[in-house]
């Protein structure tokens, strides 16, 4: 359960925006979304290079 304090007098979009950032952290719609199918270790395992890959080459991108 995600609990989030809200001091007096401080506006409820603050809070709801404190909320969503605690609930993105704690990664509850990724592995929803990614419990709606299988995927094959395999293939996840690809992904993940793949994805590391990608943020090599942004890294590199930046250093030059």
């Amino acid at each position: 359960m995600i609990i989030i304090p809200i001091k007096e007098g401080e506006h409820i979009d603050r809070a709801l925006k404190k909320f969503k950032r605690k609930f993105e952290k704690t990664g509850i719609m990724k592995e929803l979304r990614a419990r709606k199918a299988f995927q094959k270790p395999s293939i996840r395992r690809r992904e993940e290079i793949l994805n590391a890959v990608y943020i090599q080459k942004l890294h590199r991108q930046e250093e030059k």
